[in-house]
């Protein structure tokens, strides 16, 4: 039953968080330049590589012998949680525009290059995602989760597969109709309830 609940738990957080970001706008820039399998496939690899690695990390710390230091780790983890949902209501600092707009003029950039759209969309990832919430949750998930490693892994790949597939076939019509301040909000939320539940679980239980 843990497998299951990890393997949506970590879907769920992943596709939430990347709706709207700038992997979808760039694979919306390639969606007439290769077939969808080989742009969708570039993700899954980019994924494996960034969350992956980052739930396979975190599951090394997991099963540590030391009792103490994994329940300090545990709580550091829910606390990094909730503080990424509440962060993410606080309004954007000049110098966090400036980052994003250095990310998407890199893979812009990467973009120009005649190498494969596969290529680049998974590089594009694996550096895009580095230090990403999305990517630091999975690093948390990798270390209360330490025996579930594939189905956090395959939640993280799918989350990120199905929505880039909305923003490959439904990309305008998901424009007009979703408020991407809307999705923002309830993955925020989903940060902090599951920070809030964690905590509760680590301190009382």
């Amino acid at each position: 039953m843990e497998l299951i609940s990890t393997f949506f738990l970590s879907f769920f957080l992943v596709f939430l968080s990347e709706l709207g970001d700038k992997t979808q706008l760039l694979v919306l820039s390639f969606s007439t330049k290769d077939r969808a399998k080989n742009i969708l496939l570039g993700v899954a690899v980019g994924t494996f590589f960034s969350h992956g690695l980052a739930i396979l990390f975190g599951s090394k710390l997991g099963v540590l012998e030391n009792d103490t230091f994994k329940a300090y780790l545990e709580i550091f983890t829910y606390i990094s949680f909730l503080a990424f949902g509440l962060i993410g209501f606080l309004p954007k600092k000049e110098n966090i525009k400036n980052t994003s707009s250095q990310k998407s003029s890199f893979l812009s950039k990467l973009s120009n290059f005649k190498i494969s759209p596969f290529i680049i969309i998974a590089i594009s990832i694996i550096i895009g995602e580095l230090g990403d919430k999305t990517f630091l949750a999975s690093l948390g998930l990798g270390i209360n989760y330490p025996n579930c490693k594939i189905s956090l892994i395959l939640g993280s790949i799918m989350g990120m597969v199905l929505s880039n597939s909305l923003a490959l076939f439904f990309g305008r019509f998901l424009g007009n109709k979703f408020n991407p301040k809307i999705i923002n909000i309830l993955s925020n939320i989903l940060f902090i309830v599951f920070g809030i539940v964690g905590l509760i679980n680590s301190v009382f239980f």
